[in-house]
């Protein structure tokens, strides 16, 4: 291989079992050269330290709740001629690098974003959007499977997702890298309208996948119940004094108010939330708004050259193996999976139940990636609800699926 160098970089905080899942799957990618930076607070330094290839992580201690001042920190440290940039609660399919940096090779892009997976691993939470003049987000329809390199007309820009892009070094340091007045939200959105601003073109490569948890953090439960809306508020209130007129904030202000208001009202009535926290909730929102109509934009003095040398991660090639078992047989065929996992190949696990259950996948903890579901069920959720079908062809349809994000391409099948 010889590919652009690419510096990962991992922001983490209070989330060190999440992180260590996260880091398990950036191991595997399938990619050379790349290095991984961990931005993290204790526990995470600690979880991350704990790995058995931490000594080739580049680890900084980082405890501050504002997300663009520690992805500014590693920016700083990466030597990559691409930095890319994935949640702690993310974890990237093998190819990820692979599909999310091909578009680099084109000079005038500068920014790379992929397509999102949720918790079941199979519906989208985020695939191509655009960002309207107010820096709002709407889908765009794209090919599903091959990059398309956009250059949005003036005033607009292209959403990348903070979880899945990556950026040329080069036009980050341009563009002065996040704003640390986005504390957090916001702040990638910052980020892609002076992207757009300054000319560049984003690439939207749907196959460069990764899978986004939403775990919980200070500011949300893990069935993403609000805990506080300052934030949300605050950045509003700066991005608004950054790129919108004047004239436009009260009304958007309303609208968007207004939006969050009903969907804490949807969390009251499905029991997340009870009255006084709805009232909390608007209050913090208020206070950040007003917060942010005052707080000094973010100056970020970064280096023009690496602060610290290229830590180049131990590239394994690996072997793509598809294990298949029946429910029944599911406990023998996950330890057979982990030891072919142990031993250096990226492993698929699918078992398939005699049912029309809707299909999951996840990453384990011990390094494979598990789908489960019914023989006759829902994988892409477009499908029919219950589909007749053998157990050979739904096999080869699932393989199909994910050929491309994970390398199953050899017929490589253990019963």
């Amino acid at each position: 291989m010889n590919d652009l160098p690419v510096s990962v970089v991992v922001v983490s905080r209070g989330r060190p079992d999440a992180l260590t899942r996260c880091l398990m799957g950036v191991s595997q990618v399938q990619y050379e050269p790349f290095e991984i930076i961990v931005v993290a607070d204790p526990a995470g330094i600690a979880a991350a330290t704990a790995m058995e290839f931490s000594n080739h992580l580049k680890l900084l201690p980082f405890d501050k709740p504002n997300i663009s001042a520690a992805r500014n920190l590693g920016l700083s440290h990466a030597a990559g001629e691409i930095i890319a940039f994935i949640d702690d609660d993310a974890v990237p399919e093998p190819q990820w690098l692979r599909h999310l940096t091909a578009p680099g090779s084109h000079p005038n892009v500068g920014a790379m974003g992929g397509f999102v997976r949720g918790r079941n691993g199979i519906s989208f939470q985020w695939r191509a959007r655009s960002l309207d003049a107010l820096g709002e987000a709407h889908d765009l329809d794209l090919d599903k499977k091959r990059a398309t390199v956009l250059t949005p007309p003036e005033g607009r820009a292209i959403k990348t997702e903070g979880t899945n892009m990556a950026f040329r070094r080069s036009v980050l340091m341009e563009l002065g890298g996040f704003d640390p007045a986005f504390h957090y939200f916001l702040d990638e959105t910052d980020l892609n309208m002076r992207l757009s601003r300054a000319g560049h073109a984003t690439a939207i490569v749907p196959l460069a996948e990764v899978h986004h948890g939403f775990a919980a953090n200070a500011l949300r439960t893990q069935a993403r119940v609000p805990r506080d809306l300052f934030d949300i508020g605050a950045s509003w209130a700066v991005f608004q004094r950054k790129h919108i007129a004047q004239i436009e904030h009260a009304p958007q202000w309303t609208r968007l108010r207004n939006d969050e208001r009903h969907r804490l009202l949807r969390h009251l009535v499905t029991g997340g939330l009870e009255p006084r926290d709805v009232r909390r909730l608007m209050r913090r929102l208020d206070e950040g708004y007003a917060a942010g109509t005052v707080r000094p934009f973010g100056k970020s003095h970064l280096p023009t050259h690496p602060v610290a040398a290229f830590e180049k991660f131990p590239f394994k090639p690996r072997n793509s193996v598809l294990v298949q078992a029946r429910p029944w047989r599911l406990k023998e065929a996950r330890t057979k999976a982990e030891e072919i996992a142990r031993n250096g190949s990226i492993v698929t696990l699918f078992s398939f139940s005699l049912t029309a259950m809707y299909h999951q996948v996840g990453f384990t903890r011990s390094g494979i990636w598990l789908q489960r579901g019914g023989l006759f069920g829902k994988s892409k959720r477009s499908e029919p609800l219950f589909k007749m079908t053998t157990r050979a062809r739904r096999v080869e349809k699932e393989r199909g699926r994910v050929a491309s994000q994970r390398g199953l391409h050899i017929k490589d099948t253990i019963v």
